[in-house]
């Protein structure tokens, strides 16, 4: 078996950068057990030496300035999602934080080549509902606020680094775009997730919008500024646009990914077709069946850090020189992998009991039978997000113990369109766990129907509720880590900057004021009584957005029912499991429960 230490624990390296300048390479890796930010010359990454030395959680999120000495990296307390912004100077290894404010929240908005000296940043400081918007000088790590939030979700900047607008929700659960100071586009709520603004072009003439307004899936659209004149650059009729790859220097569009079963690629710029095509030939060459990501940071943009996902193995890194059209392997997130054989998780398809069409992928052990196999439904988080073909290491774990590991793209998941991601509006609990228990039927056969059964996080953790309280007669077992347990409770609750949201959540979960029967009949709460099977709830206690009276409303249900079940609390996490111990006590508990049950 594939130890757990090696899918779930620290990945050797990860996230690679090179420098702005070019001269050096960077990445994320284990220094005392810890991550942190590694450095090596760009021809010589064997001599990394680790240039943060964080003894906490360890770093996830780094970047490198234009001023080519100053690195950045964000670092919470315990998983309360209270960042702060760390700022390493790369010449003299000197440290400080430059947004040391209590239970305040940084976020990094913009920075480029054009003001190498200047970061833009979000803080809630003066309201902890909003984020306001700040300069922040590298060399000083002095502060300027220079926008007040009037109410915004997100802000638009232009590469200027100038504030230009942001998005507001409306009361309806619709969006309005401004720009400028005057309301510019206004979305309706069917639109909100498949609608966003990219950015201005470096000329400040085209502003980038991605918006579903007027379709079905998102397209992309190049606006001219003076006139508003719309044209229209990439569609597709069914799938939504997943990324928009801009130049780094005109930031023009070069070229779109659909999200499909697998990725597709639409270009718009001939040169880098060139480029990302030539790539590919040579990792077919080499017999690579992978999805390709490129990172471009380096300011010449003539070296490129090319991730290839083949799903099947670890995560490779390489480098790439547009020169030479030379691929260079560096890494992989893991090698302690090689030396085993990896399931790779396959899609498929099925129509639910409404006629609609619904996709997901399925993990199947390596080598097995595919008759009567114990099976694992894996439940997404968000709900507003999807499984894609990747590098899953839960996926990979269930096929190595044996089973068949089931991911849903059920009714709500983005990437399909907004008449699929709308069929989920007020379907929590309802059409969106149908979708989950006609995937169980479609894949009867294969799999065993009597030895199934739902994990997941977050959203996830909520459908393993449910399940566990509305349909025990399909599942066997539930674990449900960092899942809500009442749903008039979640929407009450969170961290204040998640208000600007609260109108979105309830277009598409439900009204707290209208819909308390329909929100109460739809939580596993109200029917913890009628949970039969065993259930494992995880959950970390600094969670800001399913907080922790989420897990134990329902763990005081169940031990009042006499009703078995597990609580795993932790005390140093939050939304999720990031330390290294913990998640090795969860994925063991997680085995040792679904040996025991299925």
């Amino acid at each position: 078996m594939i130890p757990r230490t090696v899918l779930f624990g620290n990945p050797a390296r990860l996230a690679p950068e090179i420098s702005p300048d070019g001269q050096r390479l960077y990445f994320l890796a284990p220094d005392d057990g810890v991550m942190n930010v590694w450095s090596a010359p760009l021809s010589r990454p064997e001599q990394a030496e680790p240039v943060t030395h964080d003894r906490g959680r360890g770093i996830r999120t780094y970047g490198l300035c234009h001023d080519d000495r100053t690195l950045y990296y964000l670092r919470d307390v315990d998983g309360d999602e209270s960042w702060r912004l760390y700022l390493l100077d790369l010449d003299t290894g000197a440290e400080r934080c430059a947004t040391p404010f209590d239970g305040v929240q940084t976020r990094v908005l913009a920075h480029n080549r054009w003001h190498p000296g200047t970061m833009v940043i979000g803080l809630n400081r003066e309201r902890r509902d909003l984020h306001d918007v700040y300069l922040l000088d590298l060399s000083t790590a002095g502060l300027t606020r220079v926008a007040e939030n009037p109410g915004y979700l997100s802000w638009v900047i232009d590469t200027e680094l100038r504030v230009r607008g942001g998005t507001a929700m409306n009361a309806g659960g619709g969006m309005t775009v401004h720009l400028d100071g005057e309301p510019w586009l206004d979305v309706p709520y069917e639109d909100v997730l498949g609608t966003r603004v990219i950015g201005y072009a470096r000329d400040g003439a085209t502003l980038y919008l991605l918006s579903s307004i007027g379709a079905n899936a998102s397209r992309l659209f190049a606006v001219d500024v003076a006139t508003g004149h719309r044209r229209l650059l990439a569609e597709d009729p069914t799938y939504d646009v997943k990324q928009v790859e801009l130049d780094p220097v005109t930031r023009v569009p070069q070229a779109v990914v659909f999200a499909k079963d697998r990725d597709e690629w639409v270009f718009l710029d001939e040169d880098f077709a060139k480029d990302v095509d030539r790539i590919r030939a040579e990792l077919i060459l080499r017999g690579v069946d992978a999805e390709v990501y490129v990172e471009r940071t380096e300011r010449s943009g003539e070296r490129w850090i090319v991730s290839v996902v083949r799903g099947d193995g670890p995560v490779q890194y390489h480098r790439y020189d547009r020169a030479g059209g030379r691929l260079d392997f560096l890494f992989t997130h893991q090698p302690e992998l090689d030396g085993h054989q990896l399931a790779r998780m396959e899609p498929f398809v099925f129509t639910a009991r409404d006629g609609v069409e619904v996709h997901g992928y399925v993990t199947w052990p390596h080598g097995a039978e595919r008759r009567a196999l114990p099976a694992v439904v894996n439940v997404h988080g968000g709900p507003w997000a999807r499984n894609s073909f990747c590098f899953d290491e839960e996926a990979l774990w269930l096929a190595d113990r044996g089973y068949a590991c089931v991911q849903v793209n059920f009714r709500g998941s983005t990437g399909y369109g907004k008449h699929f991601r709308n069929l989920g509006a007020r379907q929590w609990g309802a059409a969106m766990q149908d979708d989950l228990l006609d995937a169980v039927a479609h894949l009867t056969g294969p799999i065993d129907a009597d030895r199934v059964a739902i994990m997941g996080c977050s959203y996830g953790g909520y459908a393993a509720l449910a399940a566990a309280a509305f349909t025990p007669e399909v599942f066997r077992c539930a674990v449900d880590l960092c899942g809500p347990s009442n749903l008039l409770t979640l929407l009450a609750t969170g961290a204040p900057y998640r208000s600007p949201l609260r109108a979105f959540m309830n277009a598409q979960v439900g009204d707290p004021d209208r819909d308390q029967h329909l929100l109460w009949a739809r939580s596993p709460l109200s029917r913890a009584g009628d949970i039969r099977i065993p259930v494992l709830v995880v959950q970390g206690a600094n969670d800001v957005r399913v907080t922790r009276a989420e897990s134990e409303q329902i763990v005081a249900a169940l031990r009042d029912n006499g009703q078995p079940y597990e609580y795993l609390l932790f005390p140093d996490e939050g939304h999720g499991l990031v330390r290294p111990a913990n998640r090795e006590t969860y994925y063991a508990a997680v085995e040792r429960f679904l040996a025991e049950h299925l």
